[in-house]
C-alpha cells in the first residue's frame, strides 16, 4: 500500500507566495493604461443602419455593382471627398484553374442562348453579345497569363455629428458612385462586421465581394491624389485635389530651380513674392531683378536694399569685376570665365536691340580682335591668370574702348561702336567702378528706368554680377528674375541664364524664372533647357495660344488644358520633382498687404493709410 508523502511546510509557503505574488501582477496590470484602453471610444452603439461611438455617428456601405469598363482613379472622387471617411480594400486571389473551367462554361451558355434565340428568329440580344465578347476576351487572356483572377470587395464607412449629416454625407458618395454607374448599400444589420472590416485590423467580417480580372483591380488603385507636404518647408497654398496644404522646401529636390508661366494679372508676381518673404523667414537671401518696380514695397517692409539702376542715377556696375572665389580649381579659371561673360555681354551690345532681327553681329575678325582686345585690357592693370593678380582693381569699359582704339585690325570700328556706353547716351552706368553692396537678406535691382534697348544688357549685367556675389560665398539664396523673356530673346543671354540655372545648385541657389511671353521663352532652345533643368514649376492662368506651347512641354491632359486657360486668379498647376497638383495660392491680410499689385486693392490700401492720417491728425 503506498503511502502518500507528507507535504513539506516550506514547499507549502513557496507555493503560497507565487499565487499572491501572481494575484498582486495581476491586479496591478488591471489598473494599467494598455493602448487598448487609450483609443477605445467612451461608448459603442449598434444598430441596424448606423452605430454611434461616443458622440460621433458612423454608417458602413459597401459597394456591389459595376460597369463593364472601369478607368483609372475612378475612386479618387470618393478619396478626396472633403470628409472624414474610412475605405477598406479586400483583394482575394482566384485559382486561374478554377476561373478558365467556369469560363467555358458560361461561353458555350452564351454560345447555345444566341444560337436558340437565332433559329426562333429573335432579334440580336446586344448584351449577351458583348457579355459573350467579355467573356472570349478574359478567357483568352487567362490562358496565356496576361490577366489573373481576383475577388475584390469595397467598403466605406462615414461618420457625421448626426444622422441627418451622415444622411447627407452617404447621399454625395452614391451620386459619385452613381455617375460612373457603379451601385452602393447600406450593410443593413451588418454595422458592427462593417465598422471591424474599415478599421485597420485586416479583417473582412462582411465578405461582400464580385470578380475582377487584373485590368479592372489596377483601376482602384487609392493613392490617386498627390501630396506635396513636408516636415520642413514653406507654405504654398491650397492641394485643390485633398484640401491639403502645399508645404514644401525646393532646396530638397535635385535643383532648386523655378519656373512660373502666367499671363499678366494671373498671380505670378504675387506667388513669387509671397515665397520670397516666406523664404526669408527660413534663412534665405532673397535677390530680384525687378523690371516693373513691383517689389519695392515689399522690400522696404523688410529692411532691404533697393537698388535703381537708371542712366540719372548714382548706381554703378562694372562688368569687369572679378568674382573672389574661395575655391581654388575655380580660381585658376575666373579670369577666363569673366571674359567669357563679357564676350557675351558685348555681342548683346555692339549687336543692340535688333541683334537677331538684322544680322548685326560680330564677325570672326572682329569676334578675335575683341578677345584679344578684352585680354590686353586686364593686363594693363595687371591682372592675369594668376590668382594672385585678381586682388587689383579691374579695368572699365572706357579702358576697354582705349584698347580697342589704339589697336591694329578691326578694334577702331569696335571702339566707334561701343562709344555710346562710355562717353555716349549710355555713358556711365556701366563704365565706371562698381559702388553697390548687396550684402543684405534682400536685394532689389529696379531696371524700370532705363530704356528698352539698355534693359536686357542691364539684366545681363546684373546677373552677372550677382553670380560673381554667389560663389564667392556659399549661402543659401534664392535669385528671382522677373520677365525673364527679355533675356531669352538673345542667344547670348539665353545662354548665359542656362548655365546660371545649370550651376546653381553648388553654390545653394534656387533661379526663379518669371514670365508672361510663352511663346518667346519657349521658341528659344536655351528656355526649354532651362525649364528641364527645374526641378519646380508654376502654370497658372494661361491665354489660349500660350496653353498648346506649355500643353505639349509639360505633357498635359486635356482636362489640364481646359483648367489652364480658366484658372481663377491664385490658382494653377504646380509641378515638384514628379509630383503635380493643383493649387490654391493663399496668402494671410497682412501679407497680402505687402505684396499685392492689384490696382484697385493698392488704390484702398492708399485711401485707409490717408484717412488713418486724418483721424491721427
Amino acid at each position: 500500500m503506498a503511502h502518500k508523502k507528507k507535504a513539506d511546510p516550506i514547499d507549502i509557503a513557496a507555493q503560497q507566495r507565487e499565487r499572491e505574488q501572481a494575484e498582486v501582477e495581476q491586479a496591478f496590470l488591471k489598473g494599467m493604461n494598455t493602448l487598448r484602453d487609450l483609443i477605445a471610444p467612451s461608448s459603442l452603439e449598434i444598430h441596424s443602419s448606423y452605430f454611434r461611438i461616443g458622440t460621433k455617428y458612423g454608417r458602413t456601405i459597401y459597394v456591389y455593382g459595376y460597369p463593364r469598363l472601369l478607368y483609372t482613379g475612378w475612386l479618387s472622387g470618393v478619396i478626396n471627398i472633403d470628409q472624414v471617411i474610412d475605405i477598406s480594400m479586400f483583394i482575394y486571389p482566384v485559382d486561374t484553374a478554377v476561373v478558365l473551367k467556369n469560363l467555358r462554361k458560361k461561353v458555350t451558355q452564351l454560345e447555345a442562348d444566341m444560337a436558340l434565340n437565332a433559329e426562333k428568329g429573335k432579334t440580336r440580344d446586344p448584351g449577351k453579345e458583348a457579355a459573350l465578347a467579355d467573356a472570349e476576351e478574359l478567357r483568352n487572356e487567362l490562358q496565356v497569363g496576361s490577366e489573373r483572377f481576383f475577388r475584390y470587395g469595397l467598403y466605406v464607412t462615414i461618420y457625421g455629428d448626426s444622422l441627418e449629416e451622415l444622411g447627407y454625407i452617404q447621399h454625395t458618395i452614391e451620386t459619385i458612385f452613381g455617375q460612373m454607374l457603379i451601385y452602393s448599400k447600406t450593410a443593413s444589420s451588418q454595422q458592427e462586421q462593417g465598422l471591424n472590416s474599415t478599421v485597420p485590423q485586416m479583417s473582412d467580417q462582411l465578405q461582400i465581394r464580385r470578380n475582377m480580372n487584373t485590368g479592372a483591380i489596377s483601376t482602384s488603385f487609392p493613392f490617386t491624389s498627390a501630396d506635396l507636404t513636408q516636415e520642413n518647408g514653406i507654405l504654398y497654398g491650397i492641394n485643390m485635389h485633398n484640401n491639403g496644404l502645399v508645404i514644401f522646401d525646393r532646396f530638397t529636390l535635385e535643383n532648386a530651380n523655378m519656373v512660373v508661366f502666367a499671363k499678366s494679372g494671373a498671380g505670378k508676381s504675387f506667388t513669387v513674392k509671397l515665397e520670397a518673404l516666406r523664404s526669408m523667414m527660413m534663412g534665405a537671401d532673397i535677390l530680384i531683378i525687378d523690371p516693373e518696380n513691383e517689389y519695392q514695397k515689399l522690400c522696404d517692409a523688410v529692411g532691404g536694399s533697393y537698388t535703381r539702376l537708371s542712366l540719372s542715377s548714382d548706381t554703378r556696375i562694372n562688368p569687369f569685376d572679378l568674382p573672389k572665389i574661395i575655391d581654388g580649381d575655380e580660381a585658376d579659371d575666373a579670369l577666363r570665365a569673366n571674359l567669357v561673360t563679357l564676350h557675351g555681354l558685348l555681342r548683346l551690345m555692339l549687336g543692340g536691340a535688333s541683334a537677331n532681327n538684322a544680322g548685326i553681329g560680330l564677325s570672326p575678325a572682329e569676334e578675335a580682335d575683341l578677345d584679344q582686345g578684352l585680354i590686353d585690357t586686364y593686363a594693363r592693370v595687371g591682372i592675369t591668370s594668376d590668382p594672385l593678380t585678381h586682388t587689383s582693381v579691374p579695368p572699365t569699359m572706357g579702358d576697354l574702348y582705349d584698347t580697342l582704339l589704339h589697336m591694329g585690325g578691326t578694334g577702331p570700328q569696335l571702339a566707334q561702336r561701343l562709344r555710346k556706353y562710355t562717353t555716349g547716351t549710355f555713358a556711365g552706368i556701366f563704365s565706371q567702378q562698381s559702388n553697390i553692396d548687396i550684402n543684405n537678406n534682400m536685394v532689389v535691382f529696379n531696371i524700370r528706368d532705363l530704356e528698352d534697348e539698355l534693359r536686357p544688357v542691364a539684366m545681363y549685367i546684373v546677373l552677372s554680377h550677382i553670380w560673381n556675389i554667389v560663389r564667392t560665398q556659399q549661402k543659401k539664396r534664392m535669385l528671382i528674375v522677373d520677365e525673364a523673356w527679355q533675356l531669352m530673346k538673345y542667344d547670348d543671354s539665353a545662354n548665359f541664364m542656362f548655365s546660371l540655372a545649370k550651376r546653381a545648385r553648388k553654390y545653394y541657389l534656387g533661379l526663379t524664372t518669371i514670365t508672361q511671353d510663352v511663346e518667346d521663352f519657349m521658341g528659344s532652345k536655351m528656355g526649354r533647357a532651362i525649364v528641364s533643368n527645374s526641378s519646380m514649376q508654376l502654370l497658372l492662368k494661361q491665354s489660349s495660344s500660350a496653353v498648346d506651347v506649355l500643353g505639349d512641354v509639360f505633357k498635359l491632359t486635356e482636362e489640364e488644358r481646359k483648367r489652364l486657360a480658366n484658372f481663377p486668379v491664385g490658382q494653377g498647376l504646380f509641378f515638384a520633382g514628379q509630383n503635380h497638383v493643383h493649387i490654391q495660392v493663399i496668402a494671410s491680410d497682412t501679407e497680402t498687404g505687402l505684396i499685392t499689385t492689384n490696382p484697385q486693392a493698392t488704390l484702398q490700401q492708399a485711401a485707409a493709410a490717408a484717412s488713418s492720417e486724418g483721424q491721427t491728425q
